[in-house]
């Protein structure tokens, strides 16, 4: 990979990270420095992590005469990576009140700064060869983060009893639900694993073949009003249904329906949405669900979930292509013959599969190699993309990673057998 144009990355780097700052736009700083969960961060960590990510992997590394624009910020913000250092403890993200939103601001300038000063340098083959794929990383890492800003900004709000509306605008209208389809697909030998010399994530690769037996994707993911129908059918009461670690969990939490769901005291439900606290949409794909209800449910419906290979099997076989997400997840296609529709960008969809990795897989040297690779134990694989993935930032073989018990992404399903 080579550096190219200075001001097409200049342009590109500039667009990720302005984006950033569009999403807490609407958000007071009290807003922004809260933690509804300790699976949750504050908008005001995600902005200064994404942005320690380029000082520590970026600046740190190749700037002459390097200083870090605060030394408190290496521990502060670092995340997960072992190798950097010590870390602040994740459940406690929200107790930093200091620095301010406006010191952070200040800092993501101050990187911006002298990352385009980088950009626009004079470095050798090599050096700029390294930069691009560095540059490459960092933004694709704060497009993951973009995500993780919509679904903890919305847990956290959740939590008000104002029901606070994030984006002040009417849910938008959907069409009735697609009869569900069963399209079938050959079994045999398939390869999956990210094919081209774009960019991916080290756990989508390498590419590599595997055997699947002869098996049907659902035409669309489920609705929210045939999951009411599971829960008015007594699913949640229904050991039979379930693994048995999420009946304890079901039991030891009191979860009787998603987590957004909410019903009134007249019997009608509502769910709370980004746009706050709206009317439940029967037609809509649900959303927000745990791997353990998603295996219920499919259970319940006389089918089962796909393995993640059936998934990108089907998906390739069928030349699905990511497009742009919607503003939230709705059915799409017009006809459900033959046509696998809403793959990407409206709900990230559960698989069978645990997160392990592939066959010869190989993270990357040094504290860059942590990205991935050691968290591939007690996960499950999530494929597609959502409603609160980037534009561009979604493709067939991307594997999304999560525990079986989360559900604050929004997470759906699509139903196999």
């Amino acid at each position: 990979m080579q550096l190219i144009d200075p001001a097409v990355w200049t342009a590109r780097y500039r667009a990720v990270r302005e984006h950033s700052l569009a999403l807490a736009a609407p958000l007071s700083d009290e807003d922004c420095g809260a933690q509804s969960m300790p699976d949750a961060s504050p908008i005001k960590w995600h902005l200064a992590h994404t942005t320690w990510f380029f000082e520590t992997f970026i600046l740190e590394a190749m700037e002459r005469d390097f200083a870090p624009f605060h030394p408190a910020f290496r521990v502060l913000f670092n995340s997960y990576y072992n190798g950097v250092g010590q870390k602040h403890p994740r459940p406690q993200r929200g107790l930093l009140t200091r620095p301010s939103m406006a010191q952070v601001r200040a800092y993501r300038a101050d990187v911006d700064e002298r990352i385009a000063a980088l950009i626009g340098g004079s470095l050798d083959a090599d050096a700029r060869a390294r930069l691009a794929a560095l540059l490459t990383l960092g933004l694709q890492h704060e497009q993951q983060h973009q995500e993780l800003m919509l679904t903890d900004v919305k847990h956290l709000l959740a939590q008000n009893g104002l029901n606070p509306e994030y984006l002040a605008e009417p849910l938008p209208r959907v069409e009735p639900a697609l009869a569900l389809a069963w399209l079938p697909f050959e079994g045999g030998v398939t390869e999956i694993g990210y094919e081209g010399d774009g960019f991916c994530f080290d756990n989508e690769l390498p590419r590599h073949r595997q055997f699947v037996e002869p098996f049907a994707l659902a035409s669309r993911l489920v609705t929210n009003g045939e999951y009411l129908a599971f829960i008015e059918a007594g699913g949640y009461r229904d050991p039979a249904l379930w693994l048995a670690e999420g009946w304890d969990w079901i039991g030891a939490q009191g979860i009787d329906k998603p987590l957004y769901w909410r019903r009134g005291e007249d019997g009608t439900w509502c769910e709370f949405t980004l746009m706050g606290l709206q009317p439940l949409d029967l037609e809509r794909p649900l959303t927000h669900i745990s791997l353990f209800e998603a295996d219920a449910y499919a259970h319940w419906a006389g089918a089962r979930l796909p393995t993640e290979a059936e998934w990108e099997h089907a998906a390739r076989q069928a030349g699905v292509v990511p497009g742009s997400p919607s503003a939230l997840p709705h059915p799409g296609g017009a006809d459900a013959s033959g046509s696998l529709h809403d793959m990407f960008g409206h709900c990230w969809q559960w698989t069978s599969s645990s997160y392990a990795p592939y066959p010869g897989f190989k993270p990357a040297a040094g504290a860059i190699g942590e990205y991935n690779g050691k968290f591939m134990v007690n996960q499950y694989v999530l494929r597609g993309s959502s409603c609160a993935t980037p534009a561009g930032h979604g493709r067939a073989s991307y594997r999304n990673f999560f525990p079986a018990g989360a559900r604050w992404q929004f997470t759906g399903i699509r139903l196999a057998r």
